[in-house]
């Protein structure tokens, strides 16, 4: 369930609120192009700034656009265990396959902490839980030994691994073999990462061009190892361009630009810079999407 070409979908927003139908046509395009599962209400998707109404109605929507064609993987993570188990079993109600659950965040937990957290959580939700070690943006970095304790509960299925840091990913395979799936996090290290035995990508860069990302995972899965190195460097200038600043200041001004949805973002983000919109423009261009 868990492998290939995961997109981590943007939120688009029309005048200040959720646009369900720009959502939609997302998720199908996504379909057509060969997107192997959606994360909804991660990172890519805003999730820190969306109410609980409209947390649980992204998700909803998701789900039911899907309608079973692929897996959807909810972001349900928050800082407070409490609040994580509650938007994790509503997740489940909703029909999710999977939860993504970002390390806590601000509160700096240690390893113990961070177990105690995801055992609980695995405790509560009798469903598929996906590890999200992602510090740069929560100040603290999911250890190995930590990833291998939680590999051994039952319902912990895999971790999005977001550090870039291959010595860790590589020491998390070595530890947990096949007890844990291991997901890129980051778009830059998916051909890395599935050479040393992951399985494929929650990616940002899936949202503007699925059909090359999921073409990538695909072939490196069929052993055609050189069609999979050609991609990832064919897509190297398009990942680089996604993260000009903030994600998802990029991905939804690509989006944007290719008429996708409209560009816009929730405050404390705001629209890129004109230089780094040019630059933008001009990578898109090369790749012929607008």
């Amino acid at each position: 369930m868990l492998k290939g070409s995961i997109v981590a979908l943007v939120t688009p927003f029309r005048d200040g609120a959720v646009d369900e139908k720009a959502l939609s046509e997302l998720i199908e395009w996504h379909i057509s192009e060969g997107t192997n599962g959606i994360v909804p209400c991660g990172t890519t998707g805003e999730s820190a700034t969306l109410t609980y109404e409209e947390h649980y109605r992204v998700i909803k929507t998701t789900i039911e656009v899907v309608n079973k064609r692929i897996p959807v993987i909810a972001g349900t993570g928050a800082n407070s265990t409490d609040e994580t188990i509650t938007m994790t079993q509503e997740a489940r109600k909703l029909g999710a396959d999977a939860a993504l659950l970002v390390a806590p965040y601000y509160n700096k937990p240690t390893q113990e902490g961070l177990y105690r957290h995801y055992r609980a959580v695995a405790e509560a939700v009798d469903l598929p839980l996906v590890l999200y070690n992602v510090p740069g943006r929560t100040a603290v970095n999911i250890l190995p030994q930590t990833v291998e304790r939680l590999a051994g509960i039952e319902n912990i299925a895999a971790i999005k691994e977001a550090s870039g840091d291959m010595k860790q990913v590589s020491e998390v395979i070595r530890r947990c073999g096949d007890r844990i799936t291991i997901l890129s996090g980051d778009d830059f290290t998916t051909f890395p990462l599935l050479a040393l035995g992951g399985s494929g990508v929650i990616s940002v860069t899936g949202n503007v061009m699925p059909g090359m990302v999921s073409q990538m995972c695909a072939s490196y899965e069929k052993g055609l190892y050189d069609d999979a190195r050609k991609l990832h460097f064919k897509l190297e200038p398009l990942n680089a361009a996604m993260f000009l600043e903030t994600n998802p200041i990029p991905v939804k001004t690509a989006l944007s630009m290719m008429g996708r949805i409209r560009g816009e973002l929730r405050l404390p983000l705001c629209e890129i810079s004109e230089a780094n919109k040019k630059s933008l423009r001009e990578t898109l261009l090369s790749y012929n999407l607008v």
